[in-house]
């Protein structure tokens, strides 16, 4: 029954590409994952699925790790409506242009570029900062929304996986350190870092359409439709930029103090949910006392529009919700596992790496998650290493990419559907305009592991 694993995460890509429903498409995976792992269990009928699939929403609800990201989601939206109704935005904007620090196209998606680098903690932080800041730019100067997701997606796992100083690192460092190999995890890791092509080539390409302005494809119709909008979204008159730029700055250093105190002064060893939770409750608190003491609002009109906030992100929490939902039923039906186990055990020396990326790659776009695809393929690719003599790095490197992957242009990755929510874009306008992007940078992946490895293992 190994091959039917694949049949839930299939299912979520059909649907959503043909009935454009992100919410159904996820809501049809997860009852097909729970029917299949009924049919697993002797005794068992699958006329309960409806009720395993809403025991399986609870159950992943109930995780402390994932019930802080849906508050942090439901957040955001409190923290967006402060900013942007209280003409903090607009302010921004205008403040920036004056300065000359926004002169046009080139230069906003710079910034927007510089700001997700520089926010490496965290990807949801990274995103969401990015995201926040950017917003009102990409409107002034004609910009669609899906350009602003694909760069504020495409720069903020690429550059966590690259700089490593953050959970991300902590995480791979913690799978590594339980196996005994001639390196260090440490140097192992860090030696992986100019091997991850697809990083690399993902962080090159968004450089480029920012350098040219040009976009292709999906992106430049979307480019196309927002220039022919008249108002593409309502702002408020100029007030004051502090209103917008004291909530995101606090957030971004909240976020490394936050870091620091989960982490007992270890920044890579802090919690990033809890981290960013924190750190996003304190800028949606201090957004609303800047309202209040300067008198820009009631408590009351704060509150209202507070909740209204709230109320217009919850179609995305619930996508965020439901890819959770569903990276756990996959998780127990081992769809991971049998997507690796496709790798083989008889390839070529030369095909094992460009296919372990190729896996990773498969893995983390049908499940979703890039964490939980370096958890499968980590176990499967360092024995390779010790018992083929093959480049820990490079092996490394393969996998790491490959997650990534996934975890940036899926259409059932949560963090796809947070960065539609920080670039407020409709998700699956997000996921049609980035994939040919994705694909680019991962066709380039492969040629070069193949080179790579007959370069290095001969």
């Amino acid at each position: 029954m190994d091959w039917l694993s694949i049949v839930p995460p299939l299912v979520a890509i059909v649907v959503v590409f043909w009935k454009k429903e992100v919410i159904l498409a996820l809501v049809l995976a997860v009852l097909c994952a729970e029917g299949l792992l009924l049919l697993q269990q002797p005794g068992e009928s699958v006329l309960l699925t409806p009720i395993t699939a809403i025991e399986r929403v609870i159950d992943t609800a109930s995780s402390p790790g994932n019930t802080r990201v849906l508050i942090f989601s439901v957040l955001v939206g409190a923290l967006l409506a402060f900013i942007r109704d209280s003409g903090g935005v607009t302010a921004t904007v205008n403040w920036l242009v004056s300065k000359g620090v926004a002169r046009g196209k080139k230069q906003v998606g710079g910034l927007t570029m510089f700001t997700g680098v520089a926010v490496f903690i965290e990807s949801n932080l990274s995103v969401l900062t990015s995201g926040i800041f950017a917003r009102g730019l990409f409107d002034k100067f004609g910009m669609s929304r899906a350009r602003l997701a694909y760069i504020i997606d495409s720069t903020s796992a690429p550059v966590c996986i690259l700089i490593l100083l953050n959970g991300w690192g902590a995480f791979v460092l913690s799978l590594l350190d339980s196996y005994e190999l001639e390196s260090t995890s440490a140097a192992i890791l860090w030696g992986s870092v100019p091997l991850n092509f697809y990083a690399l080539f993902t962080l090159a390409i968004v450089l480029y359409t920012i350098i040219t302005d040009k976009v292709h494809g999906p992106m430049a119709e979307e480019d196309k439709r927002s220039r022919k909008t008249d108002t593409v979204i309502k702002t408020e008159p100029a007030t004051r930029a502090r209103y917008m730029l004291l909530p995101l700055i606090t957030m971004v250093v909240s976020m490394v103090g936050f870091m620091l105190w989960t982490g007992g002064g270890n920044l890579a060893e802090g919690s990033g949910s809890k981290s960013v939770l924190y750190a996003t409750a304190l800028a949606t608190a201090l957004a609303y006392l800047l309202l209040i003491t300067h008198k820009r609002f009631t408590h009351k009109e704060a509150v209202e529009i507070g909740f209204k906030g709230m109320g217009e992100l919850l179609p995305l929490v619930t996508i965020v919700l439901l890819s959770l939902t569903l990276g756990s039923s996959l998780k127990i039906l081992g769809t991971g596992v049998f997507v690796a186990g496709v790798v083989g055990e008889f390839l070529p020396l030369v095909l094992i790496v460009p296919m372990l990326f190729l896996a990773g790659a498969v893995m983390s776009f049908t499940t979703g998650t890039s964490w939980g695809t370096f958890a499968i393929l980590i176990p499967i690719g360092v024995p390779l290493i010790q018992s083929l003599g093959l480049p820990p790095s490079l092996v490394v490197a393969a996998i790491l990419g490959g997650g990534i992957f996934g975890d940036h242009c899926s259409p059932i990755s949560d963090t796809t559907a947070v960065s539609s929510l920080a670039a407020g874009c409709d998700v699956l306008t997000h996921v049609k305009t980035q994939f040919p992007y994705a694909l680019v940078a991962g066709g380039a992946t492969l040629i070069a592991y193949l080179v790579a490895s007959i370069v290095m293992i001969g």
